[in-house]
């Protein structure tokens, strides 16, 4: 059934009804929760990738993305009513549907300068079965201008723009809470190709968000929204981090003051940190650095600049607080904790374990790690030796907010460990309780080893 036409009540109506089929190409850790949330509301869902072993799993109701709660049950639960199904053939999906949606990873280097090949590779694909009346929208985050860039490659369909649809719908999700955030925790953000496509792609996400739709004037202009949403986060992290800094420099502890300032309702100072990393944040102000032609975004750029240096901070707190017990970096026994870029989620991007472990590796000490979320392979990737215990550490470095480390038992790794210092990168632990404990604590913001 053809959307393009329909107001957003009808499409409503054909949506909780199944009178219409919806691919979703990519099925990561966002693209097979948004399947499954549009089977549950009665689409007939076409998953499409290219791992086979990932479309064998969702065709026998079995879930790979492990860390979305719920998800186990949303895939057994469609794929038994026979409403969710996945393939490797991206064109015959789109011959199947009448809505696709691209949701594959965008990779980007260093200066997120971005690979588009997955992506470009999709469009091919559903240019192969476009039929006039379909609709393509776009939920992976790119530079603003990204989406309209593949209407020459739909195009190869023989249609024209007009003739099918085009929008732009960013996922607003994180890794844990993707079917929370796709059903309900923000609006959804929408632009379209023209007001016709927009009625339609509304009435779609009205259909699933219970926070409904925000429609943009233009494609790119919703493009512009999460990629702004993501250089908000940067550059006021930068601020925090910039702010701690100075406290450490004046002998004050930067969380109680951020803490207090926030208490006014025009302040949100962020928390600092050992380093920003991930797939989102630190690279969507690298789309508006690159794009600036006329304007220079210096903040942006400097936001960029200090976030990527915290790392190597850490480092250098880590060799004060040595240097406060009177042992040298080198030849120190230091335990990184933490290899993921954030608690609870094993994700490696731009993850502050990485540069920290390699530096503390130049100065001379021996480098050990561990994360409950990884494996020693995990740990030997980056340099370091794999550790589960405390015994003959002289310094632990957290890197990593996991609910483990924030129940750390610090009265036993008191006795366990050689030296007692502990820089923590995520201020996971009571400075109080540790300092009790015989530490010298630092974090970043607070470097008066327990002093008033």
């Amino acid at each position: 059934m053809k959307l393009i036409g329909l107001t957003r009540e009808e499409v409503k109506e054909a949506f909780k009804n199944g009178r219409f089929t919806i691919a979703v190409y990519g099925m990561g850790k966002m693209g097979l929760p948004l399947a499954a949330v549009f089977a549950d509301h009665g689409a007939n869902v076409i998953g499409v990738d290219i791992n086979e072993k990932v479309v064998e799993m969702i065709n026998r109701g079995e879930n790979h993305v492990k860390e979305e709660p719920g998800l186990d049950e949303l895939v057994r639960r469609n794929v038994e009513a026979g409403r969710l199904k996945a393939t490797t053939d991206g064109v015959w999906a789109a011959k199947q549907a009448d809505v696709m949606v691209i949701l594959v990873p965008t990779l980007t280097d260093e200066r997120g300068n971005l690979k588009l090949g997955p992506v470009y590779d999709v469009a091919e694909k559903i240019s192969g079965g476009l039929e006039r009346g379909d609709i393509v929208i776009t939920e992976a985050t790119m530079p603003p201008g990204t989406t309209e860039s593949l209407v020459p490659i739909l195009e190869k369909s023989g249609l024209k723009l007009g003739e099918f649809g085009l929008a732009h719908a960013p996922e607003r999700t994180m890794t844990g809470t993707a079917i929370r955030d796709i059903t309900g925790q923000y609006p959804k953000i929408v632009g379209a190709s023209d007001e016709k496509t927009l009625e339609a792609v509304i009435g779609i996400y009205e259909t699933i968000n219970r926070k409904g739709v925000i429609p943009m004037s233009s494609i790119k202009a919703a493009e512009a929204v999460k990629v702004f949403e993501g250089v908000y986060r940067d550059v006021n992290i930068a601020l925090a981090n910039e702010l701690a800094m100075w406290c450490e420099e004046h002998g004050l502890d930067a969380l109680e003051v951020f803490q207090a300032a926030n208490t006014q309702p025009y302040c949100h100072l962020h928390m600092p940190g050992a380093g920003v990393g991930g797939h989102c944040i630190p690279v969507y102000p690298w789309f508006v650095i690159n794009l600036a032609k006329k304007t220079n975004p210096r903040l942006t750029k400097t936001a960029r600049e200090i976030n990527d240096s915290m790392p190597h901070h850490v480092v250098e707190l880590t060799v004060k607080a040595l240097n406060e017990v009177g042992r040298p970096v080198k030849g120190s026994n230091i335990l990184v904790l933490g290899l993921t870029f954030r608690g609870g989620v094993r994700e490696f991007m731009k993850a502050a374990a990485k540069p920290i472990i390699k530096e503390l590796k130049e100065w001379g000490a021996n480098v050990y790690a561990y994360d409950p979320l990884c494996t020693r392979e995990d740990a030997e990737r980056f340099g370091a030796e794999w550790k589960e215990d405390f015994r003959d550490i002289d310094a632990i470095v957290i890197t990593a907010d996991h609910k483990e480390f924030r129940e750390l038992d610090l009265e036993k790794l008191s006795k366990e460990v050689r030296t007692r210092v502990i820089v923590d990168g995520r201020n996971v632990l009571d400075p109080a309780e540790a300092e009790e404990k015989g530490f010298v604590y630092l974090r970043v913001g607070r470097v008066d080893f327990g002093q008033p």
